[in-house]
Order: structure tokens, then C-alpha cells, then sequence
């Protein structure tokens, strides 16, 4: 394209232009439309040898404006991959249908399909409605309402819009179910440890709750896949589309951005099929947890402590904290204690010299604002399991302590960490032990331990200033 007339991005203009896009048949379902999905495992699903088979119908997981944005689109969006030495832009066909969240009917009648072989999921940690045990939180309201609506319409088929994602996914298993639609596999691809086991089991469990029919059919027909995921995915912000367009001659109001490397290890069964991922570059392994325990406390962790001791040393991105000296030291620290609970068959020491050319990578602005969401959840994932095996081994678990004591700071400061469970958290920090509470919050047993807890204080008080 030349950058004379600017063209909207449609199946049939990249046709006109000799880059033809066909839509694959909807096989995958996806729940959670956003940046990541399209960045991951659309672009997986479009580099496959057998990606003609495979199109992906996609809803959001909250707002529907990206479905908005991508329907005029036929679902193509634009990916720009941004390497240090410059920008590559590449088109994404893999989603073929688009939908908003509220579109549940729709999601249902999707799930439904016997062509379906697969649903995945990019709803964040906090999107699964989990207690930080794993077990569904039977606390929330939204979930009780889903499950006791989706009792009432079982099985007369009366109508229920689910609210939450548990209850959208067991309302179109159970549509599925009616319909005879034949077993499927269930992809969760959010950043939980064992997140296909767990997700699976709570599944079946509130499945049991609704219909014994219910549950007996899910674990006769439905599969629950294990997966890391892993590709720095920034925020989109609105002068992307006009890069996109100065860069390539194409109007796309949707474009992502992300950073060259990728990877995605799995581990499950696909009972209706899948496609060929592994031409694309996944990987698939009999034991995932080693994998995933890599990615969770070595990326993300480090994530973790950058979005909060980074911010409050006044930075904005990634790159820009990894290139502050106490936030490099902090984070050479953390990895240290988390890499000694990880085997030699995963390389934590090549995986860290990769993770440091990545966080340094200029041309991807990583919100540390954005990362700092979800911090209850996340530390509890992230952190908390190696602080827990450090003291079980009877080492300090300092720099644990130091990740966790920058949220406190993070949030007793002020700075904006929004939080799914953000009336607890709020509730703790105008505690008049506001440390303690919120480190209960994160993990009881740690704000019980005689060394562990007072570490946290210490710290927490030299980042606050004492206040």
C-alpha cells in the first residue's frame, strides 16, 4: 500500500490489494477479546498450516467497543510487532465473528455448534471468580446469580444472561449438552498456576450444583487444558492507529501492539481436534507446571515489583524502571529466590538474560500503571509460593518480602492500584495496623510469621517515609 489514499481495513479491500484474508470456519470460541488474545493465540491460530480451518468467534469480556470497532473490519486487525531496530506490521484474519459481552444468547448457540471443537479464555485472574485458594467464590453475588438462574432454567431452557464468566461458560456447556453437540476442549489462557485443572474442577463442581446431569456430561465430554502464555502486550493507545495508517496506507481501527517474542506451552487433551500450534511455534508437554511456574515468578513477579516500587520511584514503563539501578538490584534479587525452586530443564538463568533484553526494549511502552491492576490476586499467585518455600527452607524470603511491601506502600500512598476485591483492600488500608491488614490480605499465615512479617513492615516503612 502506498501512503496516498488511506483504505479501511476490510477482508475484501486486502483482497483487492493481493493480500487475500479468507475467513476459516468458527471452530474456537474465544471469551475475553482484548489485545493479549489477539496478540497470542489469534496470531498462533493464524500462522498454523491449517489456519483455513480454523476461525476463531470472538466476544469481549467486559465492553463491547472493540466488538464495535472490529465487526466493520470482518474481525482483521493489524499487529504490530515492536522490535528494538524498528516496527513490523502483519494482518490477522483468525477472528471471523465478533461479538460483545452481552451477547450471551449468541455465545450459548456458539458453544452449542457441534463445528466447535474448542473455547479459550483471556479474562484476567481476577475474571474466574476464584477465592485465593482456587475454590469458586461462592461470596460473589453476580456468581450466585448466575448459578441460581441457570438452576430455575434447567432444563425448561427459559432465558438467563449470565454475568459472570463461570456462569456464561456453564450456561453454553449446558446449552452444548441439549443440543448434543459433542465433547470440546476448554482453553483458559490467564496467568493462574494448573489454571486448565482448577478451572475444570470448579467447573465441574458448580456444574454438580446445577445438574448431576450437568456434571456427569462435563466430565464425560469436556476437556481442561493447562497453559502458560507469554508475549508483552502494551496498552493500545489511539496514536497506534494513526502509525498503522502512516506506516502501512490502511485505516485500522483496531491495531495491537507487542513485542517480537512470543511462546505458549500446553499440556491437555483436545478431544474435537485443534490446530496445528505447534507449526506456529507451541508447545505442548505432558508436565506444565515447571513452565508455569517459570513465566508466573519470573516475568510476572518481576512485573509485579516494577509496577509498584517503579511507580513509586516515579516511573511510568518497563523500560523505564528496569533502567533504574534500585528497581534492577530488586528485581536480580527476586529472581534469585524464585529461581532456586525452579528445575535445571527450564533454564531459569537464559530465561532471565531474555527477560531483561525484553523489559529494556524501548519501543514497547508497558504501562506499569496497567500491570499494578489486580494486585491481591496476583501477589497471591505470584509471590506469595516462593515466599512460602523460602521460609519452609529456612531462608529469609527478603526479596518476597520486598515485592509485597511495595504494593502496601503502593496502596498506602495513594497511588491508583485498582483491585477487583478493592473494598477490602480499601478497608485494610484504613486499618490502624494498615501494614498488617493488608498483608493478612495477601496471605494470612505470612502476616503470622515472627520473621516474615516484620520484614514486610520494615520495608514498607522505608518505601512510605514511616508515614
Amino acid at each position: 500500500m502506498t501512503d496516498t489514499v488511506a483504505v479501511p481495513l476490510t477482508r475484501a479491500a486486502l483482497a483487492d490489494a493481493a493480500e487475500p484474508l479468507s475467513a476459516a470456519p468458527a471452530r474456537i470460541v474465544h471469551i475475553g477479546l482484548g489485545s493479549f488474545h489477539r496478540a497470542h493465540q489469534a496470531w498462533y491460530t493464524a500462522r498454523a498450516t491449517d489456519a483455513a480451518d480454523w476461525g476463531i468467534c470472538a466476544f469481549t469480556g467486559r465492553s463491547g467497543q472493540l466488538a464495535d470497532l472490529l465487526s466493520p473490519q470482518d474481525g482483521v486487525f493489524t499487529l504490530v510487532e515492536r522490535a528494538a531496530t524498528g516496527d513490523h506490521f502483519e494482518h490477522i484474519g483468525s477472528i471471523v465473528a465478533v461479538h460483545p459481552a452481552a451477547h450471551t444468547t449468541q455465545l450459548s448457540s456458539a458453544l452449542a455448534l457441534p463445528r466447535t471443537a474448542l473455547v479459550t479464555l483471556t479474562v484476567t485472574e481476577a475474571g474466574y471468580s476464584l477465592t485465593p485458594t482456587g475454590e469458586p467464590d461462592l461470596a460473589d453475588p453476580a456468581l450466585l446469580r448466575d448459578l441460581h438462574a441457570l438452576t430455575d432454567a434447567h432444563p425448561s431452557g427459559a432465558p438467563h444472561s449470565p454475568e459472570t464468566i463461570l456462569g456464561r461458560l456453564l450456561t453454553g456447556l449446558e446449552e452444548r449438552r441439549r443440543r448434543d453437540g459433542g465433547p470440546l476442549a476448554v482453553v483458559p489462557c490467564d496467568n493462574f498456576p494448573s489454571n486448565g485443572t482448577i478451572l475444570g474442577r470448579t467447573v465441574t463442581q458448580l456444574a454438580e450444583d446445577v445438574s448431576a446431569g450437568l456434571g456427569d456430561w462435563i466430565r464425560a465430554n469436556v476437556s481442561f487444558v493447562s497453559t502458560s502464555v507469554d508475549r508483552i502486550t502494551p496498552r493500545v493507545d489511539g496514536i497506534l492507529a494513526e502509525q498503522v495508517r502512516a506506516a502501512t496506507g490502511w485505516v485500522d481501527a483496531a491495531p495491537v501492539a507487542a513485542e517480537p517474542f512470543t511462546d505458549w506451552t500446553l499440556s491437555g487433551e483436545f478431544p474435537a481436534g485443534r490446530p496445528d500450534w505447534e507449526s506456529a511455534g507451541a508447545v505442548f508437554v505432558e508436565d506444565i507446571e515447571p513452565y508455569e511456574s517459570r513465566k508466573l515468578w519470573l516475568l510476572n513477579g518481576s512485573h509485579s515489583l516494577l509496577a509498584y516500587l517503579g511507580r513509586l520511584r516515579g516511573h511510568a514503563t518497563v523500560a523505564e524502571a528496569i533502567g533504574d539501578n534500585e528497581c534492577l538490584r530488586a528485581v536480580d534479587q527476586w529472581w534469585d529466590e524464585a529461581s532456586r525452586h525452579l528445575p535445571s530443564n527450564v533454564n531459569p538463568a537464559a530465561y532471565r538474560a531474555a527477560l531483561l533484553e525484553r523489559f529494556r526494549n524501548p519501543r514497547i511502552a508497558h504501562s506499569l500503571t496497567q500491570i499494578s491492576a489486580d494486585g491481591l490476586t496476583k501477589l497471591s499467585i505470584r509471590i506469595v509460593p516462593v515466599a512460602r518455600m523460602e521460609l519452609r527452607e529456612g531462608r529469609d524470603a527478603e526479596a518476597a518480602a520486598g515485592v509485597i511491601a511495595a504494593w502496601i506502600a503502593a496502596v498506602r500512598t495513594g497511588l491508583a492500584v485498582p483491585d477487583a476485591r478493592a473494598a477490602e483492600v480499601d478497608a485494610a488500608a484504613a486499618d490502624a495496623n494498615p501494614t498488617g491488614a493488608l498483608l493478612s490480605l495477601v496471605a494470612p499465615d505470612l502476616a503470622a510469621h515472627p520473621e516474615f512479617a516484620p520484614r514486610v513492615v520494615r520495608v514498607t516503612d522505608r518505601l512510605t517515609g514511616g508515614s
